[in-house]
């Protein structure tokens, strides 16, 4: 064996062998290294010791405040004074552009420096994120929304209603007002900690996509748009249970008006700062259990957002008035017996002299108080941003088997009978024939069912239908307001690039739509109560792509009249009207709003002397009165009594339009128009003010001149555009990046001088 392997020697052999020799220069290095440098050389140390010490003297003494007997307030040593911060504004409010919502009173500095540092205000100022983009108008209503809720308009009242008519960015102004509540106070902290919003269920995706387009990561949202009962339960308990004195990581729920109801007992928790209650008139009825949801609430600040504050009548104004500053108005019975009964009493045309001067006065009472919470602007403020509208309202004459079904229906013995006893009996019965009416206006296949069970009213109708009649097959030729949608789409379809919206009350009627594309073979996309929420946000960008086929957009103005941008369109039909004027009006507004590049059309039809005609002129008679309360336009004119709104169900046979019989028109002699309308009159002033048209010459819109030899059942109409009003100068560098919009083949005439048949529940 190797010696080197015996096991004696295994363990040594893995030592590190270690030199002697440089093991003592190792040991004598660090020795080196220990000695100080002062010993190094004895004599230099020495020489200076006097003098190092004299320094090391001074510089040990510790350093004494400069104030004759100043005696410290700290016990023990600290890392320096704690400054006082200077109160600030968040944003600067003297920056150009600047929007500033509160400016505090000015303190000299001196002042200043002996007042308590939590009792200093600060400015209050709109983030420039936001405020750069809001038109003057839109920094008008920011500024008059935080007065309200601050209660600087009306003491101890906290709310207010924002009331501009559509397109002119309701939902942007709310936002910023939101944003800057949740950010900013005169105190220096934030005015509110959470927000609900309160919408339709088809608006909250909207909602949520509008805040996140405005102000991005900035602000968590937590929008209620689905989901379980436990989840949606958990995510509301969780939202109310969260409370923090400066900030909450998720400060605004935005949830349906249904789901808020359901689970109000949640919502009433705990205190919120602020409620938007987004198309408010669902608040019209202080009866139903929404409303008293609602009224529930712990919230002090309430803002109600609504384009038509009146709809039908005075009390629903009263109890959106009440919802957001409760008690301005009185109660209920007050509010009547003050206010509503004078005003209607003024209203009639047959009113008297002293009955109209009482109605004005109790009208500049109410307004009075009424305005200090309330801002309202009419949509004629688009006019400097928007393309020219054209509105026509088109009387259409019945065909011959439409006006035989509508005499016989009316002067049925069975018909006649419902009608003999008290209203108050036959309220539902009256509701009933009223609809079947306005479907055989619109087309017989309508009422085709009723007709082959010889129904009250259709027992021998069968007989009339011609020998040709399929009810599988549609057929324009039988309805005088469908042979004019024909006419139009297919001029439409061969002269233009135009994209148009069809609007019905009904999903029959737009299953009748669906007939005729079919058969002209017409490119379409169809929205109803049917149909998701997620999925009409798809269907509605696919829609407004250029690039996209379908060009005809059919709509049911129950399921998509609120809150839909169809700017891909820039003509619309409304085939039949509804009693409610707002939601003719929400839906005609689909078109012409913030983006259209292109002039918009509006088509409204109505069959001659019908029932159709008196619902117009009932909404005419609405309007009137939101006209002279809501937008104080004492030239509102009164051309209906009670009387002739009560007759509905007699059918005007020998008449271009019902509607310019009852105007006893000054402007026309024998139904011919002899004077033009007033200068500064527009689409928005009274139908009187409108051009009256009983033959094609005058009319603004080729396409419908055309129609008016092709479908010959036209027999008057009433037209006028938006006001011409000058838009706004670009500067010229902004000029590049306008998109310009694409070049139209048909030009204006040189010679212009949820279930969705339940559509009259607003009939009173």
């Amino acid at each position: 064996m190797r010696r080197s392997q015996a096991p004696s020697q295994i363990g040594s052999s893995n030592a590190v062998f270690k030199s002697p020799l440089l093991e003592s220069k190792r040991n004598k290095r660090r020795e080196c290294t220990k000695i100080p440098l002062t010993q190094k050389s004895v004599s230099q140390a020495a020489a200076a010791s006097d003098h190092e010490n004299i320094i090391k003297a001074i510089l040990s003494k510790p350093f004494q405040v400069p104030i004759p007997n100043y005696v410290s307030s700290f016990c023990g040593k600290s890392l320096g004074l704690k400054r006082t911060q200077v109160r600030r504004a968040l944003h600067d409010p003297d920056e150009l552009n600047a929007l500033v919502l509160y400016r505090p009173p000015h303190i000299p500095e001196h002042e200043k420096m002996k007042m308590n540092p939590n009792d200093i205000r600060v400015a209050v100022v709109v983030d420039p994120v936001l405020g750069n983009v809001l038109r003057p108008h839109q920094r008008e209503g920011v500024k008059f929304m935080y007065d309200c809720v601050t209660g600087h308009q009306i003491e101890n009242a906290y709310g207010c209603i924002m009331a501009d008519e559509m397109g002119l960015g309701k939902t942007l102004q709310c936002i910023t007002l939101l944003w800057t509540l949740l950010r900013q106070g005169p105190e220096c902290k934030p005015t509110i900690c959470k927000a609900i919003i309160v919408c339709p269920s088809s608006l909250v995706k909207n909602w949520y996509n509008e805040i996140h387009k405005w102000l991005g990561q900035r602000i968590n949202a937590l929008a209620m748009d689905g989901g379980s009962k436990s989840e949606i339960t958990f995510k509301l308990q969780q939202y109310m249970n969260t409370y923090s004195a400066t900030r909450v990581a998720t400060p605004v729920l935005i949830i349906s008006y249904e789901t808020f109801r359901i689970y109000s007992s949640i919502l009433h928790s705990s205190e919120v700062g602020l409620v938007l209650c987004d198309e408010g008139h669902r608040l019209k009825n202080s009866e139903n259990q929404t409303y008293q949801a609602l009224m529930g609430l712990k919230a002090k600040k309430r803002i109600l957002i609504s384009g038509t504050p009146i709809q039908n009548d005075l009390t629903e104004y009263f109890s959106l008035v009440h919802f957001v500053n409760e008690g301005i108005l009185g109660t209920a019975h007050e509010f009547k017996k003050r206010y509503e009964n004078p005003i209607l009493k003024g209203q009639d045309a047959l009113a008297s002299e002293s009955e109209r001067e009482r109605a004005q006065e109790c009208l500049a009472t109410l307004t009075s108080i009424v305005n200090k919470c309330m801002i309202r602007r009419t949509s004629s403020l688009l006019t400097k941003y928007l393309p020219v509208k054209f509105e026509q309202v088109i009387c259409c004459k019945m065909t011959p088997l439409q006006t035989q079904l509508y005499k016989n229906f009316i002067n049925s013995d069975a018909i006649r009978n419902k009608f003999s006893g008290h209203a108050e009996k036959n309220t539902l019965s009256a509701l009933s024939s009223i609809t079947t009416l306005k479907k055989l206006c619109n087309h017989p296949d309508l009422v085709y069912d009723k007709i082959v069970e010889g129904a009250e009213g259709f027992e021998k109708a069968m007989s009339l239908l011609p020998s040709y009649y399929d009810s599988k097959d549609v057929r324009p030729e039988l309805s005088g307001k469908l042979m004019i949608l024909d006419c139009i789409l297919a001029n439409l379809k061969m002269n233009t690039d135009d994209k148009i919206v069809l609007v019905s009350n009904y999903t029959q009627t737009l299953d009748l739509f669906e007939k005729l594309c079919r058969k002209r073979g017409y490119m379409y996309v169809r929205l109803d109560g049917s149909m998701t929420i997620k999925k009409r946000a798809k269907v509605v960008e696919s829609f407004n792509n250029k690039e996209n086929k379908e060009w005809i957009f059919m709509l049911s103005s129950k399921a998509g009249g609120c809150g839909l941008n169809l700017i891909g369109a820039n003509r619309l039909i409304m085939f039949d009207p509804d009693w409610n004027p707002a939601n003719d009006e929400q839906a005609m507004a689909r078109v012409w709003r913030d983006g259209q590049k292109k002039p918009c059309y509006i088509y409204r039809l109505l069959a001659t002397g019908t029932i159709e005609e008196k619902i117009f002129q009932r909404q005419a008679h609405k309007k009137a009165l939101s006209d002279t309360v809501v937008d104080q336009n004492e030239e509102s004119l009164r051309h209906f009594t009670s009387d002739d709104l009560k007759d509905l169900f007699r059918l005007e046979e020998n008449t271009l339009s019902d509607t310019h019989s009852k105007f006893k028109c000054k402007r026309c002699i024998n139904n011919i128009q002899v004077r033009l309308p007033p200068e500064n009159s527009d689409c928005t002033s009274d139908l009187s003010n409108w051009y009256h048209c009983a033959d094609k010459k005058n009319l603004a819109d080729l396409v419908l001149k055309q129609c008016w030899d092709v479908a010959k059942t036209i027999s008057f109409v009433f037209h006028h555009r938006s006001a011409q009003t000058e838009a706004p100068q670009v500067k010229e560098e902004e000029k590049e990046n306008i998109p310009q919009p694409k070049k139209r083949k048909i030009e204006i005439d040189e010679d212009y001088s949820e279930p969705d048949d339940s559509a009259d529940e607003d009939y009173e």
